[in-house]
């Protein structure tokens, strides 16, 4: 199996999240043991956000870095283990909502492909940027 990082690269359809985890810095992180739950955005989530916004946040590292640690949850969490709760706390250290009484959603985006395995962690898809607030 692969970890998170390269499951994104291959996956091809995570090409803005690569490159934003890229300029945090945060590839070897990912690439560590954790394990992780990475609630992932894919390239139609992040051109869903106004534009310019990828930019913007490119330029400001430490903010990119918090939305960026804002979809990380610490441990492996899979869908059955997430509808069992109504929160948890990503690696920013904010609560994000979770919700799977009618599908499976997160904050304000709804999981579309969940439960993708890796080495070191699990990736949920999800089709929005979730925002902290």
């Amino acid at each position: 199996m692969a970890d998170i990082v390269d499951i994104a690269v291959s996956a091809g359809s995570f090409n803005t999240l690569v490159a934003a985890v890229q300029a945090a810095g945060l590839v070897e992180t990912l690439k560590s043991p954790g394990p992780f739950t990475v609630f992932a955005p894919n390239d139609d989530a992040f051109a869903k956000l106004p534009p310019g916004t990828v930019q913007t946040l490119v330029q400001n590292i430490p903010q990119l870095t918090r939305i960026l640690t804002f979809h990380v949850v610490p441990g492996k969490l899979m869908k059955a283990d997430l509808a069992k709760v109504d929160s948890v706390t990503s690696v920013e250290g904010s609560p994000i909502r979770i919700d799977c009484s009618e599908g499976f959603e997160v904050k304000n985006a709804t999981v579309i492909a969940p439960d993708i395995e890796a080495d070191n962690g699990v990736i949920h898809v999800i089709d929005t940027v979730i925002l902290m607030g």
